[in-house]
């Protein structure tokens, strides 16, 4: 699925430079532009292993207080500039991986770097206020300069929170208020309702699901774990609810030639969908929401079609259902659009959309037939943080003026070019070439591949990531270039030439 260039893009699009393997590893796209952040690094420089000895030494001293074995290496942020993340030992990479896609416009950027400047920003950082009960004089009209301003069409509702986890399960709360508010008819609580809950007992914690899908990832806390289905670490020895999940859509590659394919597996995938939402009642566990993503970021990086989405959307609306979509990996412009499903063409925007990575905070987008009627319900100590929101400022005033959706759809359609243009050429290794903007991945032919891949990649100086059972996944800042990709693309040419 090839991205559409924007006209009228603010540099010149090189053609795809592709070195190599036996070329000097300094030559360079004379038809680069000009990096975004100015004195970043021209190309990755590697001088010792990844984990190099001071990560080691470091990361032994961090396991003596911290069991997080997860770590690949430290880094040193103040070296990091623009698409290149410096680790402590002095190995320049260039990072396609962005802290799990969370970097919305590189490391060390000017606007951020400056953005608390003034003492009233400065103030705002250290007063850090409890919003959902005192928030500051001006807090309702930054939501409404900041995060309304980037607001999916159709949502003028919005909640900030800390993360993508806690979003979501503020989101799933409210799939259940309108359940239930539909039951009592608009009757208040009862007294038996009221004491119940207290011990988590019927009527008062009544027996509700959410719809997730197999590969999902939707968080670590209970709810949210309970709809995620990615990797079994994730979840072993967690007690969590019982709630139904179906297939989602696995498409044959190329789209084109596998039209008939994927058209019957998107009719197969509703199908499994409406009947679970339609079978809930009577199986004594209804279903109030469902919960998507755009694009299953963790689970492998499968993408749906239009018509799987526009399909579970008109399923929701059938029975009356809360259609959330959790745009927390896609959310920010990677796709090239600012929200992922704006891509699908839906008939009216999804009740609720969670957020949260590359737009800096957590927090949920929604409809407002979804407000809670009490107070308290949706609620913790700081529902957010108005300094995240001076952050976001100036990340989304940085994508207005560079144009930075723009130049994220033309480096997206090199770097889908040249990872198709590597699998005609290493069939045996790579498949499946897929993505929206740069927020694209392919597959090896095994997890081990992979594996080898991404670790030779990084002794290149080229830092990606993986998921799925063997994919490769990118995830790179919005001011990743074409130059910067055909840096990748010359790179991973190099890896497989040498398998």
């Amino acid at each position: 699925m090839m991205n559409k260039l924007v006209l009228n893009f603010r540099v010149e699009v090189p053609k795809i430079h592709r070195l190599l393997s036996t070329a000097p590893l300094a030559a360079k796209d004379t038809n680069a532009a000009a990096p975004f952040v100015v004195g970043e690094p021209t190309g990755p420089s590697i001088k010792c292993e990844v984990p190099g000895p001071k990560s080691k030494a470091l990361h032994a001293d961090l396991s003596k207080i911290q069991s997080m074995d997860s770590v690949h290496f430290f880094a040193d942020y103040d070296k990091s500039l623009g698409n290149y993340l410096v680790d402590v030992d002095d190995n320049v990479m260039l990072d396609l991986f962005t802290q799990i896609s969370s970097v919305p416009i590189g490391y060390n950027h000017p606007a951020l770097l400056s953005a608390f400047d003034s003492p009233a920003a400065m103030r705002v950082l250290v007063n850090r206020p409890a919003l959902g009960v005192y928030p500051g004089a001006d807090w309702a009209q930054k939501l409404r300069d900041v995060l309304l301003s980037a607001a999916p069409p159709g949502l003028d509702q919005v909640t900030t929170m800390m993360c993508g986890s806690c979003s979501n399960e503020n989101a799933f709360k409210l799939m259940h208020f309108k359940y239930m508010e539909k039951l009592r008819e608009g009757r208040s609580f009862t007294a038996e309702e009221m004491e119940s809950c207290m011990i988590n007992q019927t009527p008062g914690t009544p027996n509700l699901s959410v719809l997730s899908f197999h590969g999902g990832f939707h968080g670590r806390t209970a709810a949210s774990l309970a709809c995620t289905h990615s990797k079994y670490i994730h979840k072993i020895d967690v007690p969590l609810a019982a709630w139904p999940v179906t297939d989602f859509p696995r498409y044959k590659y190329p789209l084109e030639e596998h039209v008939r394919e994927n058209t019957e597996e998107d009719n197969r995938c509703l199908a499994q969908a409406e009947e679970a939402i339609a079978n809930s009642e009577k199986n004594g566990c209804p279903i109030t929401g469902v919960i998507v993503e755009p694009i299953q970021a963790e689970g492998g990086d499968h993408h749906g079609s239009n018509k799987w989405f526009q399909g579970l959307q008109e399923i929701c609306k059938k029975y009356d259902v809360v259609y959330l979509i959790d745009e927390v990996q896609t959310g920010g412009g990677p796709t090239g659009k600012m929200w992922c499903h704006e891509w699908f063409d839906l008939e009216e925007a999804p009740d609720i959309v969670t957020f949260s990575k590359k737009m800096l905070t957590g927090g949920l987008y929604h409809k407002a037939d979804l407000r809670p009627k009490q107070p308290w319900r949706i609620f913790n100590t700081w529902v957010g943080d108005p300094g995240k929101l001076i952050l976001l400022d100036a990340v989304l005033k940085t994508i207005k003026k560079e144009d930075l959706l723009g130049n994220t759809l033309a480096t997206g359609d090199i770097i889908i070019s040249g990872l198709r243009d590597l699998e005609s050429r290493f069939p045996q290794y790579l498949r499946n070439t897929r993505g929206r903007g740069t927020f694209c991945a392919i597959d090896c032919d095994t997890g081990a591949r992979r594996d080898d891949v991404l670790t030779k990649l990084r002794r290149l100086g080229v830092h990606a990531g993986g998921c799925g059972e063997a994919a490769i996944r990118l995830r790179p800042a919005l001011i990743f270039q074409p130059s910067h990709a055909n840096i990748f693309l010359q790179k991973l040419e190099d890896v497989l030439l040498d398998q």
